[in-house]
């Protein structure tokens, strides 16, 4: 009997990979201290959390301090080593592939439309609740039609791991540096995109 498309993550089966963008599919080079510091948000303090926390009047000016920077990142962004053949060869095996990223949605687009990305699957912060909960990759599972027991989050950060677990998905810790940061949060961790391989059966 043929096995459905899919890929094995330390023993566990997944047949679909959604990924954070930022950090993990591209370096945008994000200066996210220059962005607290222009805010006037504490260090620790969660960016998105902290404008939310703003008297009205200043919520639309602190949403546009992070929209010009984003802005700026999307421009001079690159993919990480390996990540645009990886979403390749996942397509080409048939495993769905999308994007959840805390980046407003016109950010994303432009990012990867300056890469040559094209993932139809994309989830941004106006989308769904910022990561660390769980929504937007719930969603995507639904709109998959798939348990999320059966996806993989992918992502470099801590707030990604804990939208994977929050989510029952398997967490993927992406760690090109080996600093193993947020090892501990992680179902698998890998270094590079190569180790992302579906499996064949032929």
């Amino acid at each position: 009997m043929a096995v459905r498309p899919g890929l094995y993550l330390q023993r566990r089966w997944v047949e679909g990979v959604i990924f954070d963008l930022d950090g993990t599919l591209v370096d945008s080079r994000l200066d996210f201290s220059a962005i607290r510091a222009e805010l006037g948000c504490p260090a620790g303090v969660d960016v998105l959390e902290y404008i939310d926390s703003l008297p009205e009047a200043d919520q639309a000016r602190g949403h546009e301090v992070v929209l010009r920077h984003e802005r700026e990142g999307a421009e001079r962004a690159e993919w990480m080593p390996g990540a645009e053949a990886c979403l390749q060869r996942l397509k080409t095996a048939g495993i769905p592939v999308g994007v959840l990223t805390r980046n407003a949605r016109d950010i994303a687009r432009l990012t990867l439309s300056r890469l040559g990305g094209s993932i139809e699957c994309l989830l941004a912060r106006e989308d769904a609740a910022p990561k660390p909960a769980p929504d937007g990759l719930l969603h995507i599972a639904r709109e998959w039609g798939q348990a999320p027991q059966q996806l993989a989050y992918v992502g470099d950060f801590r707030f990604d791991l804990e939208a994977a677990r929050n989510a029952d998905m398997a967490g993927v810790y992406y760690d090109p540096k080996g600093t193993n940061q947020h090892s501990h949060l992680a179902d698998s961790v890998i270094q590079h995109f190569d180790e992302l391989v579906p499996f064949r059966d032929d």
